[in-house]
């Protein structure tokens, strides 16, 4: 699936709208980098750091997960951190990109649904997500999660070309 840039000069409904056309955005644009990638390359990493691209889409899936629904809605969810394994991102060997890339799009699919019923302005539910703070509103996670994906994309830009010499958006 490709989805246009959300361009500031293309007509938005609002600012709801702005904000799931870009994650929608980047998501699609992530999983289409990593799509791209040969198998291989896709559990292996290139940076120093260690992390690999189907274990940079698994913990896009469970920021997702912690930011909207274990933390703006208040879900308990047994394991939020569930992209870790001890203190860095862990997808299991038997965890294929087409299973991650499944649950990433669902992620996708039910922040976009709580982003067209929700008032942005509307502040999230108390919870352990929050350590003790004040919950922010939808509009403030939101933005947080724009970043992180733009930021992680950009990331993942390096790591391709890196691999297999593709440049681009």
């Amino acid at each position: 699936m490709t989805i246009e840039f959300p361009s500031p000069t293309r007509p938005a409904a609002g600012a709801a709208d702005v904000f799931a056309g870009y994650l929608a955005y980047f998501r699609e644009t992530l999983l289409a980098k990593v799509s791209a990638l040969p198998e291989s390359e896709r559990r292996t990493s290139r940076l120093p750091s260690g992390w690999t691209p189907v274990e940079l889409v698994k913990h896009l899936r469970y920021v997702e997960l912690r930011w909207i629904e274990w933390g703006f809605e208040g879900v308990p969810i047994d394991d939020p951190w569930g992209d870790r394994n001890v203190d860095r991102w862990y997808v299991a060997p038997e965890e294929t990109f087409a299973e991650l890339a499944e649950a990433l799009r669902a992620q996708g699919a039910h922040t976009t649904e709580l982003v067209v019923r929700t008032d942005l302005a509307t502040v999230g539910q108390p919870g352990p997500r929050w350590d003790g703070a004040q919950p922010p509103t939808l509009e403030r996670i939101l933005f947080h999660l724009v970043q992180e994906y733009a930021r992680h994309v950009g990331h993942l830009d390096v790591v391709v070309e890196l691999a297999v010499g593709a440049v681009g958006e």
